[in-house]
């Protein structure tokens, strides 16, 4: 395995090559942990919404997809989908947030916050669809109906400012890849049009139906983007002789063609002649 140093000659990673891999820059430390226990990112897009690398995104997809179809009703199905609870537990919400904590020790810390806020998400939603949370019973006005509760304003709040986090994930995200960025898109527009549907149930609006299915429209397509960075992500973990686009957005707005033609700093010796250089 070959490493950074002043010496040792190194065979860099194009930009799109790293992305696919990892989305972010990484340290040799980082390299070191991968290889030994792997690449966590692929479970985040499994769990509902997610990917950045392999793991992670596998998680998202799975609770995502479903909840979606419950949203648009799919088959006489149900809003919220209360049926699927243990999936935002321990697909939506354990596999995001370990995913989480091993980008967090590999040093990501762009996939760590996405990892852990979204699977902070799924285990908030499991817990409200859960009876002992006792989250919605009340704000129900009949003792005899519980579900009754879930018509209240109150949970919109919550989804509103998902709605603000997903749109700065996006914005951030357009320094990764447009597939990753077109999923953050989408599941911004998801909690911005379900937390309207939760405000226009409690208005009594005619429409709320239709933003609702609306809602789970767009979580459906953002799911789709998750299914596609995923299996691009794991194609590559396996050296797969064909590989899937997903549009490498690193060089957008960058500055290294000013860095190249400043002139050159010294060495800082904190660093100990060491530069975050990617190589294998």
């Amino acid at each position: 395995m070959a490493e950074s140093s002043n010496t040792a000659t190194t065979v860099s990673l194009t930009p799109e090559q790293f992305e696919r891999l990892y989305l972010s820059s990484s340290s040799n430390k980082t390299r070191d942990f991968r290889a030994a226990f792997g690449n966590p990112t692929p479970l985040y897009v499994f769990a509902a919404w997610t990917i950045m690398d392999g793991k992670a995104i596998l998680g998202l997809v799975i609770s995502l997809a479903p909840l979606s179809c419950d949203l648009m009703g799919w088959r006489g199905a149900g809003v919220l989908g209360a049926a699927s609870t243990g999936v935002y537990y321990f697909a939506g919400g354990l596999l995001m947030i370990v995913s989480g904590l091993l980008e967090f020790f590999l040093g990501n810390t762009f996939q760590f916050i996405l990892f852990c806020g979204y699977g902070s998400f799924w285990l908030a939603l499991g817990a409200t669809l859960t009876p002992y949370f006792g989250a919605y019973e009340h704000y129900s006005a009949d003792a005899t109906n519980a579900a009754a509760g879930l018509s209240s304003r109150n949970p919109g709040f919550y989804l509103v400012f998902m709605a603000v986090f997903s749109f700065l994930a996006c914005i951030c995200a357009l320094r990764t890849n447009l597939c990753y960025t077109l999923l953050e898109f989408f599941v911004f527009l998801f909690f911005a049009l379900l937390a309207s549907a939760f405000f226009r149930i409690a208005d009594d609006g005619s429409n709320a139906k239709k933003v609702q299915k609306a809602a789970g429209a767009f979580g459906f397509v953002a799911s789709i983007f998750g299914w596609y960075f995923f299996f691009a992500l794991t194609l590559v973990s396996v050296n797969f002789p064909i590989t899937l686009p997903v549009v490498d957005l690193s060089g957008l707005g960058s500055r290294s063609s000013k860095s190249e033609k400043s002139p050159a700093v010294p060495e800082d010796p904190a660093t100990n002649g060491h530069h975050d250089k990617e190589t294998v």
